[in-house]
């Protein structure tokens, strides 16, 4: 009776094995689903990349884990999520991996890797310093739409195990479900974005039809831009009238003011290209890109940057917009970049509608200008004129010369009147001075035609109402002394770099001239700074000369302006 007895403990142990195995698979198969449907949940990227994570640690009993996020170039990791490293270890370990040795193995080879040690593999890179030890490994990649979106990392099973086929298979299925999930939440996230560049649009267009200042509108878009896309800068460049230059009308974020004002070329830089193109221009890192000018620095703490024409087509481009994320962001991708491109160009629409409308007001204004001196000419003037006549003749027969005098008097005083009309209608009838007769396109024209004798293109940055508000008198001056400024550092400096800044608050104009060169010595001839500093007392300003930082010289003049200027 006992070998009986010993083979039904035998299948019995058999049996509850199986039905431990059983319910083993079927608590496995929930955690799974739950694992799906908790991932399928998720419409924030950012969020269900997170949860990802931890349900792929949860299923297969890692200690590690982690999702690397391919970059555009196919070969390196553009973001990293992890659990089971604290945020203090992490900042002790340092940057993020690139996909190297076991990572980068998966990124070139796309599919299940499975090992015991990690160190045994051939790819094996190692691991930085304060990194934890970690010897099993399991990855698998996840798909999107065919494409590989990126891969999951799993180490350290607990309790020293390893990982098995059972662990692949549910990482794996955990994968595809992964794939749906990441799918759905880049389709919301589009979405969402989209509206928010058709509800920025809507605004600019709400803001110029009723007639608005074109700085308002190229500030929004500056704006919303900006905080669409999550840059740390923005900027506006528009043309100038006459020359081969943009300038920085709207400047807003971090280091704003290093770019207000600025004047650039229209062939170089990510701005001139973009504008000159009609196209986008992208840099990985505005810092390092050598179409960006090393002087002045104004881009420090930034990285990626993307540079798009506002309006393309036949008439091209009617600006540039241009932005920039912090240094470590991510780069612009093709989609961000696509949809900018659609807000710029619906923005040039909008822009170009105001300004069809401004010109119809504009001629309407002109053609009432036109019908007011045409009915003072022919009616006034004439009416007058033959009133004159009359008197003139009448005089004739008026014997007392008190009299006569007074009638000749008022003949006089007619012919006076006619001259007043007149001169008002060859006002009403007057246009402006041509394009490029601005102050703002005198100083860059003198900028630029003293490039050849200083051995370089002197920056110029202008900020404030300078066509508006600087009267002509006064703008010949400035323009005389910016002339006689950079004729000296170009004689006597010896400089590798200058800057010109020009400002005005409506109260005063100021000129800043500064370089790299020698300074100023204590001898030797100033005939040119005496005329500069005589045509400053001569407008109730001031000529202040002194150091720069780091050496060179620095000349302020600068001038108050008449009221009403």
């Amino acid at each position: 009776m006992l070998l009986p007895q010993l083979k039904l403990d035998e299948l019995l142990e058999e049996l509850q094995a199986r039905i431990d195995a059983a319910r083993g698979t079927r608590d496995r198969v929930h955690s799974l689903l739950e694992a799906v449907l908790s991932v399928g949940r998720e419409l924030d990227l950012e969020q269900a990349l997170h949860s990802i994570v931890e349900a792929a640690a949860a299923l297969v009993d890692a200690e590690y884990a982690a999702l690397g996020v391919i970059g555009p170039d196919g070969r390196t990791l553009s973001a990293f999520h992890t659990v089971g490293v604290s945020d203090e270890k992490i900042t002790e370990i340092g940057p993020y991996p690139q996909g190297h040795g076991i990572l980068g193995e998966l990124i070139r080879h796309p599919e299940p890797l499975r090992l015991s040690k990690i160190s045994e593999h051939p790819a094996s890179y190692g691991f930085p310093p304060n990194h934890p030890p970690m010897r099993s490994f399991l990855g698998v990649p996840i798909r999107v739409r065919g494409q590989v979106f990126g891969n999951l990392y799993l180490t350290e099973k607990r309790g020293g195990l390893e990982f098995d086929e059972e662990d692949e298979s549910v990482l794996s299925t955990l994968a595809v479900a992964a794939g749906v999930a990441i799918d759905n939440a880049r389709l919301y996230e589009d979405s969402r974005l989209r509206e928010r560049w058709l509800l920025a649009n809507a605004e600019i267009t709400h803001r110029l039809m009723p007639g608005s200042e074109r700085s308002e509108a190229l500030d929004l878009i500056a704006e919303r831009a900006r905080d669409i896309t999550g840059s740390a800068l923005a900027e506006v460049a528009m043309p100038m009238a006459d020359t081969p230059s943009l300038t920085v009308e709207i400047a807003v974020g971090e280091g704003a003011e290093a770019h207000r004002g600025l004047v650039l070329p229209l062939h170089e830089g990510l701005t001139g290209l973009a504008y000159s193109t009609a196209a986008p221009v992208t840099s990985d890192d505005i810092t390092r890109d050598d179409r960006i000018t090393a002087e002045p620095p104004r881009f420090r703490g930034l990285g990626p940057a993307v540079a798009v024409p506002i309006g393309t087509g036949e008439v091209g481009a009617r600006g540039v917009v241009l932005l920039v994320r912090e240094a470590g962001r991510p780069v612009f991708s093709d989609k961000e970049t696509e949809m900018l491109q659609g807000f710029a160009a619906q923005a040039a629409i909008a822009m170009e509608l105001a300004e069809r409308r401004q010109d119809a007001q504009q001629l309407a204004l002109l053609e009432d200008r036109d019908r007011i001196a045409r009915d003072l000419h022919d009616l006034a003037i004439q009416r007058l004129f033959a009133t004159g006549m009359t008197l003139q003749s009448a005089g004739r027969f008026i014997e007392h010369p008190k009299a006569a005098e007074r009638v000749l008097r008022a003949v006089d005083d007619l012919d006076e009147t006619i001259k007043i009309i007149r001169s008002t209608i060859f006002g009403l009838r007057a246009r402006e001075g041509g394009a490029g007769s601005g102050l703002r396109a005198r100083v860059v024209r003198v900028a630029g035609e003293a490039a050849p004798v200083l051995g370089f293109a002197p920056g110029v940055r202008m900020e404030g109402l300078i066509d508006t508000e600087v009267p002509q008198r006064i703008a010949d001056h400035v323009v005389a002394v910016l002339s006689e400024a950079l004729t000296n550092v170009a004689r006597h400096a010896h400089a590798h770099a200058a800057e010109v800044v020009l400002t005005t608050d409506g109260r005063e104009v100021v000129l800043r001239v500064a370089d790299d060169g020698v300074g100023i010595p204590s001898g030797g001839r100033r005939s040119g700074l005496r005329n500069m500093a005589e045509r400053a007392e001569q407008l109730g300003g001031r000529l202040e000369l002194g150091g720069a930082e780091g050496g060179g010289a620095v000349l302020v003049w600068s001038v108050p302006l008449p009221e009403g200027a």
